[in-house]
């Protein structure tokens, strides 16, 4: 059940214009691609891009960590793979949350692999009591509690990624 609005819409869409422009000015000299962590970073993907001041190349990975509970199961799963060829290229990583760090640094170590120029990662939130693998988070939309999360393209089991704010999430027992 949702319980208390942790961010809301508008408070989104601050954070986010402020990170394009961040970044906007960090792309100088540089060969971006962006790739959207699937599915739950599409949201803050389309909304910061769209705000970025020179065309990007984007493209999608997907990775499976979570499953239908609100504790991550540590192992990560390559669910769709990088299409566009990122040697010598800076990389952008775009991630809804950063939580314990595991699914990222998975993520961060298979692009790297690929001998991109840089990789540098954005994310719109970030739980840093959570952390159990400290990866580096070149760009963070906002630090929150440790609470489960959903909204803005966060989800728990495939739902709630739709709703505009984002809400704190605890199940009914019978979804525990």
């Amino acid at each position: 059940m949702l319980k208390t609005k942790v961010v809301t819409s508008k408070r989104v869409s601050e954070v986010v214009s402020t990170l394009a422009a961040e970044i906007s000015a960090d792309l100088e000299g540089r060969d971006p691609v962006f790739v959207c962590i699937l599915k739950g970073a599409i949201y803050f993907f389309a909304a910061l891009t769209q705000q970025l001041t020179r065309s990007v190349v984007v493209d999608f990975i997907q990775v499976s960590s979570y499953g239908a509970t609100t504790e991550s199961s540590g192992t990560v799963t390559l669910v769709k793979d990088i299409t566009v060829d990122i040697a010598g290229k800076d990389v952008y990583l775009v991630e809804d949350i950063v939580d314990t760090g595991l699914t990222l640094a998975d993520v961060v170590a298979l692009l790297r692999a690929r001998h991109p120029r840089s990789v540098q990662v954005v994310s719109l939130l970030s739980k840093p009591s959570r952390r159990k693998v400290e990866v580096p988070l070149d760009f963070v939309g906002l630090e929150i509690e440790d609470r489960f999360v959903v909204g803005f393209g966060l989800d728990f089991d495939e739902q709630f990624r739709n709703l505009p704010d984002i809400w704190e999430y605890a199940p009914d027992r019978e979804e525990a």
